[in-house]
Order: structure tokens, then C-alpha cells, then sequence
């Protein structure tokens, strides 16, 4: 499988990249050699390698939950510049 220049100019337009003529012929090379890898990939033999998600064994590091008291209304609004009757005052965005 190659890619052509038509192809490169498909690729980069849907991308929407602007590329110089000499750009798009340096770009079809190195897409043909990325393909030409995949090819030589192909080969081998894989029949008995099972599949990965991952290279080495992940774990994902949690902590355990721990219920914590929830904060009460005087201490939230206690550092908002402005407050009014237990809720933050804020300015109007929307006319």
C-alpha cells in the first residue's frame, strides 16, 4: 500500500493543513516509509503472542475514600468578596 500526493492533499485539507509543493512530496515519502514499517510488521509471526494493552503490568494507585464532614455555609462564604443572605454575590452576565 503507497500514498499518493492526491491523497496527501486529501489528508492535509481535511486537517486543514497548507502545505508547499516540495512539503507535500517530502510528506508522501515519509508516509510511504511509515507504511513500508506496518508492511514489514505484517511478517511476523504472531500466532501465539497474546495481545497487550499495556507493555509492563499497570496498576492504578487510589486511595481509599474516607468520608469527611462537609463545610458549612458561614465558612464557604467566608472568603467570597460578597455575600447576601447565605449565597454568593456575583456580577450579572446575561441582559
Amino acid at each position: 500500500m503507497s500514498v499518493s500526493k492526491k491523497e496527501v492533499d486529501k489528508i492535509a485539507d481535511l486537517a486543514r493543513l497548507y502545505f508547499s509543493e516540495e512539503e507535500k512530496e517530502e510528506l508522501t515519502g515519509v508516509l510511504n516509509n511509515i507504511l513500508g514499517y506496518f508492511d514489514k510488521l505484517s511478517e511476523l509471526d504472531t500466532e501465539n503472542v497474546e495481545p497487550l494493552t499495556h507493555i509492563l503490568p499497570v496498576q492504578n494507585v487510589m486511595r481509599e475514600d474516607k468520608e469527611k464532614g462537609t463545610t458549612g455555609q458561614e465558612i464557604a462564604l467566608a472568603n467570597a468578596p460578597e455575600h447576601d443572605s447565605g449565597h454568593f454575590v456575583v456580577p450579572k452576565i446575561i441582559e
